[in-house]
């Protein structure tokens, strides 16, 4: 079994641990509907997509 020989130091384990922060979502404005949605996907309020309509969503009646 392998144990390690010395112990970890603090800093050389914050630094492996460096890239496991949580990043943000870049969220965009819908052009057509105003809704804020995720870049490069389709607006889940209206279902348009590069200003053309990919889903159709029905509005209530």
């Amino acid at each position: 079994m392998a144990v390690p020989k010395r112990k970890t130091s603090k800093s050389k384990r914050d630094m492996r641990r460096s890239h496991d922060a949580l990043k943000s979502t870049n969220a965009v404005v819908c052009k057509k509907c105003g809704e804020l949605k995720l870049q490069h996907n389709v607006c889940p309020s209206c279902g348009d997509y590069a200003g053309k309509e990919v889903i159709s969503k029905k509005q209530p009646a």
